[in-house]
Parts: structure tokens; sequence; C-alpha cells
């Protein structure tokens, strides 16, 4: 028996006009342009600047001061910085979709809450002072804090608000348990402060290289979501309707959400805001279809972070801010200023 898409579901499902799927192809590969640029001031930018023809034989023919300074302190922050905003903004579309909630972030199901717990206990209790320690009990941590909030959230029978109501509580009784640990432990303190802050500043090869594998996986199963969660956005009696397998599509995009931010926040710490603010935005100019969200916040969330990171090093020169700081100072606005517009656009 064929079933009749509604009219909203064939909106968002029938092919887009030529014109417009060549505006919005021209505005990714502008985006990507865009991204580049900014990625060539990550390199340039700093206590000591770069020429762009200085980045270039850093990168290719100076094994010199430029090569140290390119090479060594800023290309291994720049290559992070662009997994981990693509990784951070991929994940909140996912989880805006899932959650049916334009307001959703990666920490919205206590993903960034287990990866901090989890480093703070490693500093406390296991003596792990390292940057690549900290990376292992971080995934872990984020990784069991998703399959509980999936558990409590009712399993395959989970619904948007159960998990947002179990990654609530479960964010709010591990971050109680951080501050605590913190208060009582001076020494974690002071190994958490910069990493709870969010920071690339200590970026190695070495770390990239242990998160990539997850970085990978994350982004090839979210973007092969798009479909189906075009479907589970518009409501479950609506989805079953179309044939949509909502336990399966659920499990999935909870899994890719937390691959992806628990990757990110293992590298970097905690760095809020990106997995809302760019997914909202690309939103607005593309429509509700994941098969455009998807990508363009894969390519625009590196853009914000890197160009806050850039922000941070200049503006306290020679000091920097991290860049959890700054997208933090971005956000914060951006935030009200987006509620305020949903709310009145419900009146």
């Amino acid at each position: 028996m064929l079933v009749d898409s509604p009219p909203e579901r064939r909106a968002q499902t029938a092919p887009a006009p030529p014109t417009r799927r060549a505006a919005k192809a021209f505005g990714l590969l502008l985006s990507l342009a865009v991204l580049a640029l900014v990625a060539l001031a990550s390199i340039a930018i700093g206590a000591k600047g770069l020429s762009p023809d200085q980045v270039w034989h850093g990168l290719f023919h100076d094994t010199g001061t430029y090569g140290d300074v390119v090479v060594d302190e800023r290309l291994a922050r720049t290559v992070l910085g662009l997994l981990a905003g693509a990784a951070l903004g991929l994940s909140g579309a996912v989880l805006q979709a899932l959650t049916r909630n334009p307001l959703a972030d990666p920490g919205l199901l206590g993903i960034n809450a287990g990866a901090s717990a989890a480093v703070v206990t490693a500093i406390t209790w296991f003596g792990v002072t390292s940057l690549s320690g900290y990376v292992w009990f971080a995934f872990g941590g984020a990784a069991a804090v998703g399959a509980l909030v999936w558990f409590l959230g009712g399993g395959r029978g989970a619904t948007p608000v159960r998990l947002a109501l179990a990654g609530t509580a479960i964010s709010a009784a591990l971050y109680g348990y951080l501050q605590a640990v913190m208060i009582t432990d001076d020494a974690a303190l002071g190994r958490m402060r910069f990493w709870t802050v969010g920071s690339l500043t200590s970026a190695t090869d070495a770390t990239i290289a242990q998160v990539l594998p997850f970085f990978a996986a994350g982004t090839v199963l979210a973007l092969a979501l798009a479909r189906p969660l075009n479907a589970v956005a518009m409501g479950d009696d609506t989805a079953r309707a179309l044939g949509a397998n909502l336990g399966r599509t659920r499990v999935l995009a909870m899994l890719a959400a937390t691959v992806l931010c628990g990757a990110a926040t293992a590298a970097c710490g905690p760095i809020v805001f990106v997995g809302l603010m760019v997914p909202h935005v690309v939103r607005s100019f593309t429509g509700p279809d994941l098969r455009w969200i998807l990508p363009y916040a894969t390519v625009l969330s590196p853009v914000l972070l890197l160009g806050a990171d850039v922000v941070g090093r200049v503006v306290v020169r020679p000091s920097e801010l991290q860049v959890g700081i700054v997208t933090a100072i971005i956000g914060g606005p951006v935030f009200i200023f987006l509620v305020r517009r949903r709310r009145t656009a419900q009146l």
C-alpha cells in the first residue's frame, strides 16, 4: 500500500529547482574557500606574524625559522581546529534533528560532562598527567555517558524529551562531582584549568593521530544519516508512515554524535556554542533539509572555531585567550538572540 507523503515532507524531499540547488552548491564551494582562508590565517597569525609567502616556504621549503613556527607550532593546531570544529558542528546538527530542538547542542546529552568527569578522575585517582592519556579517558567517559543517556531515555523506545531530560540530569550530577574533586584537590585543579575551558594550544601530531579515526567514522556515519533524520525530524508518526526505522536511526544518530563530540572534547576540552550556533545559522539559509545542513555545518563550524582561536591570539598579545573562552563570549549573546527570536516567532 502506497502512503502519500504529507505536504511538508514532500517539500523537504522533493528535488529543489535547479537554480536553488546550484545556489546552495555554489554557497558550499564559497564556504570551503572561506575555510581555506581562515586556516591560512590560523597558520600565519600568532605571537610572530607570518606573510603568506613565509607560510608557503615554511610548509614546503624552509626547515629553518619559518618551518619551525609553521610546522612545529601551528600546523597541528590548525588541523585539530579543522577536525574538532567539523565534529562539533556536525554533532550539533545531528542532535538538533534527533531531539527536534533547534537550540540543542552536544552538551545537551551530557557528552561534555562525561568527558570532563573522566579526565578529572584520571588526574586525581590514576595520576595521568599527559594529554595523550587524557584523550582515552575523555573519550571513554563521553561514550559511557552517551550509552547511559540512551538507556535511561528508553533505549529503542527513546523519545527526544526523555533523551534531553536524561542528559540534563546526568550532566548536573557529573558537573557536581567534577567541581567537588577540583575544589578538594589543588593538583587536579591546576592541571584541569586549561583543559576545562577548551583549547587548541596542546595540539600535537600524536593527539591528531589518536582521534582521527573517530572523527572519520563519526563524520561518515552522520552524513549517511541525512535522509532518515529528515524523516525523524518531522515527528514519529510521519517517520513511521514514510517507512523510517526510528529505533535504528536514533541509535546510529546517538552513536555518531557521541563519537564526534567525544573525540573533539577529548582532544580540546569542552568547547561550547559551536554545535549550537552553526547548525542553527545554516538552517536559516538552507531550509530544514539535512542533506544540505550537515555538509554546511561540517565546513562552517571550523571557520567559527579557527576564527575564534585567531581572535584569542590577537586580542591580548603577547598572551592569548583560550578558544573555549572566545566561543563562550561570542556564543552567549548569540544564544540569547536566538532564544528571543524563536520566542517572538512563536507569539
